[in-house]
């Protein structure tokens, strides 16, 4: 923009770093590291979708026969879900060396419901309209139930202040791995649905949860590659591939169930620590 002087009638053009003063991008809608890793939980969770319904559900409507595409789709599905998962662990571990921007706690809340509510809802709506014992209604029912229990989580989450280190109520990305792994047990209908509708408690519920940090989130990483090992030999028809991947979806039920008795025990320990100091204290 060029300004003319009143006194020498002589134009100028304010400094490079004015206008850049003056056309920098509000704070507010800059994306940081730990945004776009956020984001990439978005598209892994979107992509999980785009997979269960071209290589599962697709297939089926149309009457197609080849089941070993529709394991392919799935095990994709749930490979993308995963990386939704490391996309998650990550993104915070990063937001707190690093700055993040005002709007990452929104972006997560947002990938989050993507990844790990709608993909993994549908998930359980489509196994309802593809397994042979299903209901396709009640699976519905049940997907929804999963969704929602997601949403109030994620609501939750953003108005409750809890203690450090632990979160009320399973993590939604170990929710939504728990639900995928009950259906990919094949248990029967009605036992499936039921552990679904559990696990949709467990999200919602006051049950303390260890936050992923130090040790347990390399734990966590390391049991994501494993599940991801398990899915590709199962994908493949691997040899024993179905009985591994059935194994590592029981251990994921199980450590879904155990996990929260570690906390329990350590909020025991602490309670009995405190009253011991407190009577020390009160020792002349």
């Amino acid at each position: 923009m060029t300004v003319i002087d009143p006194e020498t009638q002589t134009g100028w053009v304010p400094e490079a770093d004015e206008l850049d003063d003056e056309e920098e991008m509000p704070l507010s809608l800059r994306l940081s590291i730990a945004d776009t890793l956020t984001l990439g939980n978005a598209t892994c969770g979107f992509m999980a979708v785009y997979f269960t319904t071209t290589g599962i559900l697709i297939p089926h409507l149309t009457g197609s026969q080849e089941t070993g595409m529709a394991r392919h789709s799935a095990a994709t599905a749930v490979i993308l879900m995963l990386c939704a998962a490391v996309f998650d662990l990550f993104d915070g571990l990063v937001a707190r060396k690093l700055r993040s921007s005002p709007m990452g706690a929104e972006l997560d809340n947002l990938s989050d419901l993507i990844s790990f509510g709608l993909a993994p809802a549908y998930f359980v709506l489509v196994y309802g309209m593809v397994a042979d014992d299903a209901h396709q209604r009640v699976a519905a029912v049940g997907g929804i139930v999963v969704l929602l229990a997601v949403v109030l989580r994620l609501a939750r989450f953003s108005c409750v202040t809890v203690k450090d280190g632990t979160f009320q109520g399973m993590p939604s990305p170990f929710g939504a791995l728990t639900v995928v792994s009950i259906v990919l047990l094949e248990l029967p209908f009605v036992a499936t649905l039921m552990a679904i509708i559990g696990t949709a408690w467990l999200m919602v519920s006051r049950v303390e949860y260890p936050k992923p940090r130090g040790r347990l989130a390399g734990a966590m990483l390391s049991w994501i590659v494993l599940s991801m090992a398990l899915l590709a030999a199962w994908a493949f028809d691997a040899p024993g591939g179905q009985l591994l991947l059935q194994t590592g979806c029981a251990l994921q039920l199980v450590m879904g169930a155990v996990i929260p008795l570690f906390a329990t025990a350590r909020r025991v320990n602490n309670f009995r620590g405190n009253r011991r100091e407190a009577r020390a204290a009160q020792l002349p």
